[in-house]
């Protein structure tokens, strides 16, 4: 029996046992309302309600503390002495990686095709939000992070939801908070071995072959499948075994290259159209609130605006608290200013710049796609590159390659801190994943196994319900948090205290 026969016959039959729960699960999880003609994913206005109660609980932190965080970032207020495997520049690039990736270039065309050029107006404005509640969840997993005997950490909404809810609410509290952990670390391991790791190598393999003759070219065989996945398999493995310290110096080089690539080929496109620049920013403000031609008008646009935003920059999800809590710093609130760059940079910046590439250039199959109501994806945006630079689809390969590697092993990460959660931190455990992770890379390139990809987003998104009504009940711990590490800068600013002063409040241990 061949190998395209054995690989076929598994995803079939996978996809089969597991469709009819995926398709429930999808129904539930992304149940929607007609809303002005057009279809409102719940958990999508779960999403953006919280950016907007968080946005204005903290007084428009986003805004007012962009500053300060990108100071935080340089390591302006480092402490020496601090619990904590890496910097702050390192956890920022870590967890970026884990967000910017095929939904920046893919998931931007299709909100530019179905809402129209009016839809990146509200992703834009749905990232500035979801900044606000980055820094919440971000700011609790360093809070109720634990420092084991080692000096490796652990953190995430497994940790900060039983702590955070024991500390606010008693023994009530922490019987909540045991479940709720349970659960979250369930959905970030799941969603980690098939949407972090399969899908996303299964994408980058696609983007390989169809730029080296398709399917009858030198990688379009099983046998070239199989040897991508082994490579892919292979780097990811050697990294994970270094853990985060590992991963965090990967990804510190991995995602500036990755996002200078792609950032550098879309100012080249829109320098070469540089004279329809103000047209194309007043086509976006006005589709933003013109209620004709897109799906649903206004709210139509703002819908898959604010969808394509949410499933990008994965504010609330709970998922990038895992990273940033490994951070060295003994104000949990410092880190939660660094992480709310991540909807910026991800959201505000490289999905911006995806949109008015897309719009300046104008390609035929954005133009075909709206007009028979078809998703698009990232042929739209290759295409817009191709108008100026007639070999950029190597070039995307190559940025598909960096933005799936690095993903890979963010997910690797928090998928290896929800499974010690559930089954211990021995090291018979941790290498039972690793390898078991490792495996899942390989057969990304072999199957597809998209019924099990829809569950891994659905189970992800049923995180953002637990993830954020602890986010609800703990923000006033956030405040303290926040109160604290701005009287920590004041004194550090006016020469009080020092780099080298060591009287400062350290992390709590824990074994």
């Amino acid at each position: 029996m061949s190998l395209d026969s054995v690989t076929q016959s598994v995803d079939e039959a996978v996809s089969e046992f597991f469709e009819p729960i995926a398709k429930w699960l999808g129904e539930f999880v992304f149940y929607s309302v007609p809303v002005g003609g057009t279809d409102l994913p719940l958990i999508v206005a779960w999403l953006v309600v919280a950016g907007l109660v968080f946005t204005g609980w903290f007084g428009f932190v986003q805004f007012r503390k962009f500053r300060l965080a990108v100071d935080v970032v340089r390591g302006k207020y480092d402490e020496k002495g601090s619990a904590g495997e890496v910097n702050h520049f390192q956890a920022l690039t870590a967890a970026v990686s884990g967000t910017v990736g095929l939904g920046n270039i893919a998931g931007v065309a299709v909100a530019v095709s179905i809402g129209g050029p009016g839809a990146t107006f509200w992703m834009i404005l749905c990232g500035l939000l979801g900044m606000a509640t980055k820094f919440v969840e971000v700011t609790l997993g360093v809070k109720y992070r634990e420092v084991h005997a080692d000096g490796t950490v652990s953190g995430g909404p497994m940790h900060y939801l039983p702590k955070g809810l024991a500390d606010r609410f008693g023994a009530n509290g922490k019987k909540l908070g045991k479940v709720l952990a349970v659960l979250a670390s369930f959905m970030i391991l799941f969603f980690g071995l098939f949407g972090g790791n399969l899908f996303q190598v299964n994408q980058s393999y696609a983007q390989l072959v169809s730029v080296t003759g398709g399917e009858d070219g030198l990688m379009g065989s099983s046998a070239g499948a199989l040897l991508f996945g082994i490579l892919i398999a292979a780097l990811v493995g050697i990294v994970l075994l270094g853990g985060i310290r590992s991963i965090a110096n990967v990804t510190s080089k991995l995602v500036p290259a990755m996002a200078g690539i792609y950032i550098a080929a879309c100012l080249v496109v829109i320098l070469v159209h540089v004279t329809a620049v103000p047209a194309a920013v007043g086509t976006i403000i006005e589709g933003a609130f013109n209620p004709e031609g897109v799906a649903g008008g206004v709210l139509g646009a703002l819908i898959i605006g604010f969808k394509r935003a949410a499933f990008s920059n994965e504010a609330g999800l709970g998922s990038a608290p895992i990273a940033h809590s490994a951070v060295k710093t003994k104000h949990p609130a410092s880190e939660g200013l660094v992480a709310l760059l991540e909807p910026f940079i991800d959201t505000v910046v490289i999905c911006t710049m995806t949109a008015l590439t897309i719009v300046i250039a104008n390609p035929a199959s954005w133009a075909a796609a709206r007009n028979d109501d078809s998703i698009g994806g990232v042929t739209i945006t290759s295409d817009a590159f191709e108008t100026v630079l007639p070999w950029f689809p190597y070039i995307l390969t190559v940025a598909v390659m960096l933005f799936a590697i690095s993903t890979v092993l963010t997910w690797g990460y928090y998928g290896l801190k929800a499974w010690t959660h559930l089954f211990g931190r021995s090291k018979a455990s941790e290498l039972t994943y690793k390898v078991v992770y490792t495996l899942f890379a390989i057969t990304g390139s072999l199957l597809t196994l998209q019924t099990l990809i829809d569950m891994a987003d659905a189970v992800l998104f049923m995180l953002a319900v637990i993830n954020i009504i602890g986010l609800y009940l703990l923000a006033p711990v956030v405040k303290r948090e926040l109160n604290s590490f701005l009287e920590f800068v004041r004194a550090r600013n006016a020469g009080e205290i020092t780099e080298d002063d060591d009287d400062q409040e350290s992390v709590k241990t824990t074994v």
